[in-house]
This record gives structure tokens, sequence and C-alpha cells, in this order.
């Protein structure tokens, strides 16, 4: 693929333009830290303070990057940034950024050293001038130097029981987000399916009909479910997330759990399908019992037995109503 036309490639820049394009990237990467401090300050404080510090020893590495430009090349400049340079580092948008989770963001941190350490010694190695080795060398000790800096920052303000602290709120955050409205939507898109899709089978005893009830029925609650999620609770004051997520959540599950027993009656033989069906019910009346145990610390047996009757009511309801 051509290159645009605009974007020059990394090993034709001079040392003045490698000197800018590092103080840009320094300066980027410093609110990115401050952005992702930010975003956690709320739930997660002890986190923002480690993120306030790597913020920090950016503007420290940019600081000393410009007095070292402003001695070789003077005052002026260049406006150099990632995104002018083919091959060059990446981030994320804003935009996607704002909507990482806790761990999503210590793993990202550390993936923008990595790269930054990898890019400038790929970029050193490929250098045939002495003076911009050494330049470009001392950019990636200097991005290596940031992890050490992060670790020593993560002993400083991120002891062990506020890492435990954050990773309960996190986990806490994750079921209320999405395995809640999810659960929801998956008992509900399983069981209240079953009724509609059996009735069918045995009245018509026709699995194209059937399948296509099955189809309207699970996408239309669905649908149902998902704006009704969405709409009920903003978030804001319950603590449960962003009423985006949880609505695609609940919509998403609801439709896969209708589906998953709406699908066995695209095998043309009427009893092969239903049989197929059965199985089907039956995996998804274990998994959202399993899911309750493990998410929702519902005591398994409990979980089964109010999962497993209740579908089974719902099921021997439809085939009675297909049957008359």
């Amino acid at each position: 693929m051509a290159l645009l036309p605009y974007r020059k490639r990394f090993r034709d820049l001079d040392e003045r333009e490698v000197l800018a394009l590092a103080i840009s990237s320094e300066e980027e990467d410093g609110r990115i830290y401050r952005l992702y401090a930010d975003r956690l300050r709320a739930d997660y404080p002890a986190s923002a303070r480690v993120f306030d510090g790597m913020a920090a020893e950016e503007d420290t590495h940019r600081r000393a990057l410009i007095d070292l430009f402003t001695r070789r090349f003077g005052a002026v400049i260049p406006p150099i940034r990632r995104e002018h340079v083919a091959g060059g580092l990446s981030r994320r948008p804003v935009w996607l950024v704002e909507t990482l989770g806790l761990e999503r963001i210590r793993d990202e941190a550390a993936a923008m050293e990595r790269e930054a350490e990898r890019f400038y010694l790929e970029a050193a190695r490929r250098s045939t001038d002495a003076d911009t080795r050494a330049l470009l060398g001392d950019l990636a000790a200097a991005e290596a130097g940031h992890r050490g800096t992060a670790g020593e920052l993560e002993a400083e303000h991120l002891g062990q029981d506020a890492r435990d602290d954050e990773d309960r709120t996190a986990r806490r955050q994750f079921v209320l987000t999405w395995v809640q409205p999810g659960l929801a939507g998956l008992m509900d898109g399983s069981v209240s399916t079953l009724a509609p899709i059996f009735a069918t089978a045995f009245a018509t005893q026709d699995t194209w009909t059937t399948f296509l009830v099955g189809l309207a029925a699970s996408v239309g609650a669905g649908i149902s479910m998902g704006f009704t999620e969405a709409a009920s609770d903003d978030g804001a004051l319950s603590g449960r997330g962003s009423p985006v997520k949880r609505g695609i959540a609940s919509g998403v599950m609801t439709t896969l759990g209708g589906l998953g027993h709406a699908l066995p009656y695209l095998i043309p033989h009427f009893w092969t399908a239903t049989l197929t069906a059965f199985v089907v019910v039956f995996v998804e009346l274990w998994a959202i019992a399993w899911i309750q145990n493990r998410y929702m610390e519902t005591p398994f047996v409990r979980a089964a037995f109010q999962v497993v009757l209740g579908g089974a009511l719902v099921l021997g309801a439809g085939m009675l109503i297909g049957s008359g």
C-alpha cells in the first residue's frame, strides 16, 4: 500500500526531526497517563496516583529532551508527531482509552513503554550515523527506565491491600456492568422463548415455521431487553456502569439465549431437530446456573433448582399448548 503523501519514513528523519518526534511523543504519553489517572481517580485512587507519577516522569524526560534540542538545534522545534511518520508509534484514540477497565489500562501503559523502547532500539539498529545511534539508544534506555519508575511508583502507592481492594472493585464493576444484565438477558432469552418455540413445534411439526417463530421471538426479545436495560438506569447513582454497555450485554445475551434452541429447527427432520433442541435447552439452563454460582455467588444447588425447574415448567407449558 502506498504511503500517504505527508508521511515520512522514520529512517529518513534526521537527528533534529528524531529529537522533535521524541519530544512530542513524551508530551502525548504524559497526557495519556493523566487521562488514565482521571479515568481511575474516583474508583481506584491508588492506581490514579501511580499514573500521576508516570505523567510527571514523562514531563521530566520531555524537559530534558527540550533542553538537549535547544542546545543542539536552537529554540524552534518542528511540530513532528507520531502520525506524521510511517511505521512510527501508535496510540489508541482518546474515545477508546476512556472506555478501558483497570486491568486493560495497566496493560496498555506497559505496552506503551515496550512499544516505544522497541521502536527506538530498531531505529538505532538501522542507523549508520554514530550520533544518531547514540541518540536513539538514549531514548530507548529512557523508555526502559520508565518501566522501572512505574514499578517504584506502584510499590509506593499501590500496596497489596490497595491492589486487592481495587481488584475487588474492578470485579464488582464487571459483574454489575456486564455479567448481571447479560445473565438476566440469557435467562429471559432461554426461558421465555421456550413456550412459543415448542408450542409452534408441536402444533405444526414444521421445522422451518418453528425456526422463523424462534428467530422472531429471540430477536424481538433481545431488542426489547436491550432497550429496557439501557433506559432503566443511567448508572450515575447506582454505579452499575454505562447504560450502553449494559443494554448491549442484555440484548445480545437475550437473543443468543433464544436462538440456542431455535437454530436446531434448521434441521429438516422434526424429531431430530426437537431432540437436539432439548439438549441445547439442558445445556443453556445448566450454564445459567453455573454463571449464577460463579459470579453472583448463588449456591449451585439452589441456582440449578430455580433455573431448571422454571425452564421445565415453561417448556412443559409450551409442549402442552402446542399438543392441544
